[in-house]
């Protein structure tokens, strides 16, 4: 996913003079909203030298693993068997299945901050940001146990079938039981309200605006006349998202395999044909993460620019996957706490390591040819350039990729949104909700205000706060619903299928 620049209050410094409602709009988006919010969510915590959203993030998924013991690591091989259906059972209470809830939530977690954050990551951090990207994406991995457990243990399912859950539900519902009504109303509304925003801007808007910056590049036609491509975006969206989880959770476990396999054959085509270097790159990843001397401020510096970017990509302590996994066909909430251990994994271990080792291999951060884009921290095409050195025809693959990358979080966020306001504002109210998204798809073809769409998509880092505060109140209830699904494995009360 495509989280706001850390040094997003740079893009407040707009012409005073400009004349246009759109320019005017985005003058008072960056002064007032953009600026104040970057400041607080980017300010640095003293002694650390890490932003408060990132710091807050890590200390989260560090409490997390310490107090599952390690369920990021015990469970992994678990996971996969569930995903794989091992276990599943058909009348078990759901609207979707594992693997199609993990590819849902995956769909709006992979994308282009593991194309354009990782290159950005070892431009400015060395090579050695990479290892601490990766064993961030392995700490997050308890985070999203916790959250997506909780989602489930707190759902609604309507006589119809159809589940409601989430973030919202656990915060409010859940903090109930300990006594915190009061606390649990305020972070669910708060959680509701920013993940609405952050749907329509940083999850719709900002990803039409990113891929047609790049197709338009190969398809000339949408140079031209942008708001086609608007409106093209906004019938796919459409046809999907009218249909609810069962449809997007149908398209998504299509297009997120899909994707992540085009990107990723690209990736190992690179490695193979350059065998021999990938264990001195593996070496300077090793030797930078520890080395003193490292890039942007030493192995602080480092550290904190690998942790920021797993931090951004796999979304771990936001709180949205636990909306997607909370529709998934489970008999125990665990089960699927256990099943989004894996998107983590594969958004971070797998697809940015595998980004970043291509960047190192190929040598372009330090290549002449390629200094504007390191200086400019345009990762996308430091990434783009690192490929196509070596696959003359990949930015049409990275084109394909990047459309792909931003629909499938496009409906994926779609549907959070869509939850959040069915909260807030009650089941016949949907279709305003569902309009107002496919009228943002279109603005972000033709809307060019840069301060109005990352303020949308501060939102959703802003998210963080509320979710990971309530459930830090509630890992009594996960670690105990832990316990007993393990005791049932081992005494063979939870069975493969078939046995």
């Amino acid at each position: 996913m495509k989280l706001v620049y850390e040094n997003a209050w740079l893009f407040a410094a707009v012409d005073a003079q400009r004349s246009t409602f759109e320019e005017q709009a985005d003058l008072f988006f960056g002064k007032y909203l953009v600026q104040p919010l970057a400041t607080i969510f980017f300010w640095e915590v003293p002694g650390l030298g890490m932003p408060v959203v990132v710091a807050w993030l890590l200390a989260g998924s560090i409490f997390f693993t310490l107090r599952m013991k390690f369920v990021n690591i015990r469970m992994f091989w678990h996971a996969i068997d569930l995903v794989r259906g091992k276990y599943d059972n058909p009348d078990a209470p759901g609207e979707v299945s594992h693997f199609q809830a993990l590819a849902t939530a995956l769909s709006a977690t992979v994308g282009l901050g593991n194309i354009a954050g990782v290159a950005i990551a070892v431009s400015t951090g060395g090579p050695g940001a990479t290892l601490w990207m990766i064993m961030a994406g392995l700490l997050g991995m308890s985070a999203k146990f916790t959250e997506v457990t909780l989602g489930q243990q707190f759902r609604h399912i309507r006589p119809d079938g159809s589940i409601m859950g989430g973030a919202m539900y656990y915060l409010s519902e859940g903090l109930a039981t300990r006594g915190l009504t009061a606390l649990g109303r305020v972070l669910a509304i708060a959680f509701v309200i920013l993940c609405i925003g952050g749907s329509l801007g940083g999850g719709n808007s900002f990803q039409v605006r990113l891929g047609l910056d790049q197709v338009r590049t190969i398809v000339p036609f949408f140079d031209s006349y942008p708001w086609a491509y608007g409106l093209m975006m906004a019938g796919l969206v459409g046809i999907v998202i009218i249909g609810g989880i069962r449809r997007i959770a149908s398209v998504a476990d299509k297009i997120v395999p899909a994707m992540c396999v085009l990107y990723l054959l690209a990736c190992v085509y690179i490695l193979v044909t350059n065998i021999t270097a990938i264990p001195s790159a593996c070496s300077s990843i090793i030797m930078g993460a520890l080395n003193p001397q490292a890039a942007a401020g030493g192995f602080l510096g480092c550290l904190v620019i690998g942790i920021r970017r797993a931090a951004f990509s796999n979304e771990a302590g936001i709180g949205s996957a636990a909306i997607a996994h909370s529709a998934a066909r489970s008999e125990y909430p665990v089960q699927e706490g256990i099943v989004s251990l894996l998107e983590p994994f594969i958004d971070t271990v797998v697809v940015c390591t595998m980004t970043a080792l291509v960047i190192v291999i190929t040598g372009v951060c330090d290549d002449a040819r390629f200094s504007d884009y390191v200086a400019n921290q345009q990762g996308a095409a430091l990434t783009s350039a690192a490929m196509a050195d070596q696959i003359s025809w990949f930015p049409y693959v990275l084109a394909v990729a990047i459309f792909l990358f931003s629909y499938s979080t496009m409906i994926s966020w779609s549907y959070y949104g869509e939850r959040c306001w069915t909260w807030l504002f009650g089941e016949s109210f949907t279709i305003i909700y569902r309009l107002m998204f496919l009228c943002f798809t279109f603005l972000g073809s033709v809307v060019t205000a840069t301060n109005i769409l990352d303020f949308s998509d501060l939102m959703i880092l802003g998210m963080a706060f509320p979710n990971i505060l309530g459930v830090l109140f509630l890992t009594g209830i996960v670690s105990k619903g832990l316990s007993e699904y393990q005791k049932k494995l081992a005494n063979g009360d939870v069975r493969p299928n078939g046995t």
